[in-house]
């Protein structure tokens, strides 16, 4: 079927996408947001290291640079706005041997002149004192107060909210397949839909050389690499082994493995580096893990591997000349590429929202609404762990339901989930409860929980047993009555 015109089209739901629709959702203009998976923070976006980088690794001068500093800076505002969690716990980048030492003043230098506040390094004294889990061969480091840790999760989710109640509508299990010029309109087939739009947005992450390849002239293609990142989570328990986010001094293939305390108490360990060509290669490896239980040894001792509680990768949308792809594509008016958005992609999401939105904004001549139509704010989900018990009490007088505990490991009650589960967009499988509100995230990953959320899913949706997913078409829990 052909749907009515609308102003732009946003191809992709992760962070970039999701931050893209927030930012046209300020203007007077029709927006849809398609994606090939079931949900928001399906790709790229939901297999991270969860990092707010403060923005002294990007080369100066590049797209990177500059908006990994200014993401930086709206991250902090955002959370604010939209209710999100974040925390700003600083980083560390860690030196192991006097033979690479300059490698701190470098980085020191380029942060300075990519605006970073407040760096300095710190001697093997004072380092010691802010991480005593440090390594024993630790001699100095680079200290960055701005950065921190974020909810990839929440992030996308609350951006996701927020368009949506300004007025964005969303499309899921929709994987373009084509994308085609009819005068000045753009038609873009997703899924069984044929949506026209004035204009395009290409933030379809791993995909996006995909998507620019079908509008740009054969001199113009592009190539986006995915680079497979490793990694361990573990549990609450291990959370507190270090303050800070802990960095090995980068090399050509990015960061390195670090260690980070996460924004809900674990302690996160990875990544890899390892360039793939298959763009759902997200297996972990015995090898990759090896890796990253080895290099993680190097900066922190005797991290606590015995109490991971799952594994997982993640692709980062690699280019070759490693800076963002942003901007009009040639040869094809009002196709905006929003491509190779690697680290520090999650940082730079609010950047990337503004900068795009701004771009499409003068490409349509497209003006604000009106004072008072667009609403900034939206309501995050209740966190049980971080309220109080004569808070709790007050919940659960308003509403039992806050009593009712799904979640045993993560403390999330039936009443987070059916927030999650009526709220848009909704819901609608095992992981997009996980991404809205932690349940099965936690020590048993679902074990004693998922029956639960299933349960509720039958409740408040309609949805049959053996509709309810995992992670969307193709992850069913159960089958049929009477099927084997």
């Amino acid at each position: 079927m052909t749907d009515n015109l609308y102003d732009v089209v946003v191809i992709g739901a992760g962070v970039s996408g999701c931050a893209i629709a927030r930012e046209l959702s300020r203007l007077d203009a029709r927006v849809c947001v398609v994606e090939r998976e079931e949900d928001v923070c399906c790709g790229t976006s939901k297999a991270n290291s969860a990092i707010v980088h403060a923005g002294f690794d990007a080369q100066p001068g590049t797209l990177m640079a500059r908006l990994n500093v200014e993401g930086n800076r709206l991250m902090y505002e955002w959370a604010t706005e939209l209710e999100f969690a974040v925390m700003q716990v600083g980083s560390l980048v860690v030196c192991v041997s006097e033979d690479t030492r300059a490698g701190l003043d470098v980085l020191l230098e380029r942060g300075k002149e990519n605006g970073v506040p407040d760096l300095r390094i710190i001697e093997r004294d004072e380092l010691r004192e802010m991480e005593p889990n440090i390594s024993d061969d630790a001699v100095a480091a680079l200290w960055a107060p701005t950065g921190g840790i974020v909810d990839p999760f929440g992030l996308t989710v609350a951006l996701a909210e927020n368009a949506a109640a300004n007025g964005v509508e969303f499309c899921f299990n929709a994987p373009v397949s084509e994308i085609e010029r009819d005068g000045d309109i753009w038609v873009v087939t997703a899924g069984e839909r044929h949506l026209r739009a004035r204009a395009v947005v290409n933030a379809a992450g791993v995909y996006a050389d995909e998507m620019h390849n079908l509008v740009a002239t054969p001199d113009d293609q592009l190539r986006i690499i995915p680079r497979k990142g490793e990694y361990f989570l573990l549990d609450t328990t291990a959370g507190p082994h270090v303050r800070h986010t802990v960095f090995m001094l980068p090399t050509k293939m990015g960061k390195g493995v670090l260690v980070s305390p996460t924004v809900h108490g674990n302690l996160i360990v990875g990544p890899t580096a390892t360039d793939v060509d298959d763009k759902e290669s997200t297996d972990t490896t015995a090898e990759g893990l090896a890796e990253v239980a080895t290099k993680s040894s190097l900066t922190v001792r005797d991290v606590p591997l015995r109490e991971v509680i799952t594994s997982f990768a993640g692709l980062r949308a690699h280019q070759e000349a490693h800076d963002f792809v942003i901007g009009e594509v040639s040869g094809a008016p009002r196709f905006f590429d929003c491509a190779a958005i690697e680290s520090p992609g999650l940082t730079s999401a609010p950047a990337i929202g503004v900068m795009v939105a701004g771009l499409v904004r003068e490409g349509l001549d497209l003006e604000e609404k009106p004072a008072g139509e667009f609403e900034p704010t939206r309501k995050g989900y209740v966190n049980l762990m971080a309220l109080s018990f004569d808070e709790w009490s007050e919940l659960c007088e308003k509403d039992a339901a806050y009593g009712h505990i799904v979640c045993r490991c993560c403390r999330v009650s039936e009443a987070q989930i059916v927030d999650a589960i009526h709220r848009v967009p909704s819901a609608r499988s095992l992981d997009a409860v996980k991404r809205r509100v932690g349940a099965t995230m936690g020590r048993c990953q679902g074990g004693f929980c998922s029956p639960k959320i299933m349960e509720l899913f039958v409740r408040e949706s309609g949805m049959r047993p053996e509709e309810i997913t995992k992670r969307g078409p193709g992850s069913q829990i159960l089958i049929e009555e009477g099927r084997a």
